[in-house]
């Protein structure tokens, strides 16, 4: 809807005066769009990214590359099974994956070269940046990246929106030295799958309504409040804020985007109607909607139905085998508030959500332009520790990659038979962002610049990987 006023420089602090706009409701990120001119960027295979962060080390040997072979007292309980690929197999923690095996590559050689990202913190960093944090510069996430270089062309949400981004490992995202308007958008919601969840801050003040707020605004074209022109770039990107501040208060699908219960039960009932599930399939929405880049950060809550499940994520140091909690006798503490591996609460929704979520995106045309990513930080020890736990482990691990262009049906690279390290075309987070870069069309020749005109270079240490081109 166009002005009827121009709201200049000189005036719009006058947002004050008019009141009925919470500006602080809204992110930065949905607040601007601004993005790097002069890039020499061009559209890619993919439009948009959807990123699936399983936070915690997700076990690699009892999920996406069975090691039937390894010492026996080592070994995973949950077998190999085929998939929907000849040749192509999984564990049968991933019966339902399997059977949209042929829409996915599996990338067996994820590593890291430095020990700095074997914890939590700096590994989901890793993972968001593709690049080894605690250098003489913070990098931003992939996403910020993406939200400066190309915006969206949706104009009414955040550019990059994390779901519901409340976990512990969440506040590990970046801005680094982009402007604000790049940070990520999080939703918070401790339980998306409650009915009635929405995303707070989202709308007009229904006190006020629209035509109110509309005249408020147009108070403001008669306001002067002295600001001395030219006086600093703040001031226009206010007056940018505020426009858009308006198109996302008003437009009708800024909550319908966030909205589950437009979904039909029955789709509901595939994704799963548990906290992950909604996740999920709230994943697909806001890439429906056109939201650039989304990355969707998940874990069960604590429930009446999983005492003892306090961070069901997938640091599995206690009983990774357990029917229900890891908090079991002769737990080390490392790995409590866990359940079992094969527990619903775990692969079991994992799972059904994952292989849900593929089979929707592919059916409504999405994976065409939409690259899907399938990450944790890193794997899990090849050995049993003294807790039957797994610990962290970053010689080897697995991701998977759908949609944009990325061939289905196929394993890349290779662990040894005990899943310790890496025997074939091994891969890092710095190869994976830039593989997230070339499919949107990036330039890694081109650099972003720091605020006093320092070149940085797109995942300068790593290389697309070409498998999935």
């Amino acid at each position: 809807m166009p002005r009827p006023y121009r709201l200049g420089r000189r005036n719009f602090l006058g947002i004050g005066v008019a009141g009925g706009l919470s500006i602080s409701a809204i992110p930065a990120s949905v607040l601007a769009g601004k993005t790097e001119s002069g890039t020499s960027d061009r559209p890619g295979r993919a439009k948009n990214v959807l990123v699936i962060l399983e936070q915690g080390g997700m076990s690699h040997t009892d999920t996406w590359d069975p090691k039937p072979d390894t010492l026996s007292d080592q070994a995973s309980p949950y077998r190999p099974i085929s998939t929907n690929v000849p040749g192509m197999q999984f564990t049968e923690l991933l019966e339902k994956t399997s059977k949209v095996a042929d829409k996915l590559s599996v990338i067996r050689s994820m590593h890291h070269t430095t020990g700095i990202a074997n914890g939590h913190p700096k590994g989901t960093q890793y993972s968001l940046s593709g690049h080894v944090p605690g250098g003489p510069v913070e990098m931003p996430d992939i996403g910020s990246v993406v939200a400066h270089r190309i915006g969206s062309k949706c104009n009414y949400l955040a550019p990059y929106i994390m779901a519901p981004g409340n976990s512990e490992q969440a506040k590990e995202s970046r801005l680094g030295f982009l402007p604000p308007e790049n940070q990520v958008f999080k939703t918070g919601g401790k339980d998306l799958s409650q009915p009635g969840w929405k995303v707070p801050g989202l709308g007009l003040n229904e006190s006020i309504g629209k035509s109110r707020f509309l005249q408020r605004l147009n108070l403001l074209g008669d306001l002067d409040i002295g600001l001395p022109k030219n006086s600093s770039e703040t001031a226009d990107g206010w007056v940018q804020a505020i426009d858009q501040a308006e198109v996302s208060l008003l437009h009708p699908n800024t909550k319908t985007a966030f909205d589950l219960d437009l979904e039909t039960d029955k789709l509901r009932d595939e994704y799963g109607r548990g906290h992950r599930g909604s996740c999920y399939l709230l994943g697909r929405r806001l890439i429906e909607q056109g939201v650039r880049f989304v990355t969707i950060d998940v874990r069960e809550p604590l429930t009446a139905k999983t005492p003892g499940g306090t961070n069901l994520n997938w640091d599995h140091h206690d009983f990774i085998y357990a029917s229900g909690t890891c908090n079991l006798p002769g737990a080390g503490g490392g790995g409590r508030g866990r359940y079992g591996i094969g527990t619903w609460w775990m692969m079991g929704s994992v799972d059904q959500a994952f292989a849900a979520l593929i089979r929707d995106m592919d059916d409504r045309g999405l994976l065409e332009d939409t690259l899907v990513c399938f990450v944790t930080e890193f794997g899990r020890t090849p050995k049993l520790n003294k807790a039957q736990g797994r610990d962290h482990w970053t010689g080897a691990y697995s991701i998977a990659m759908a949609g944009a262009g990325t061939p289905g049906g196929q394993v890349i690279g290779a662990s040894d038979r005990y899943g310790g390290f890496v025997t074939d075309r091994a891969y890092t987070p710095n190869d994976y962002a830039a593989t997230v870069y070339k499919k949107l069309g990036l330039d890694l020749e081109k650099p972003i610049y720091m605020p006093d005109g320092r070149p940085i270079f797109l995942a300068a240490d790593g290389v697309p990987i070409r498998e999935v081109f």
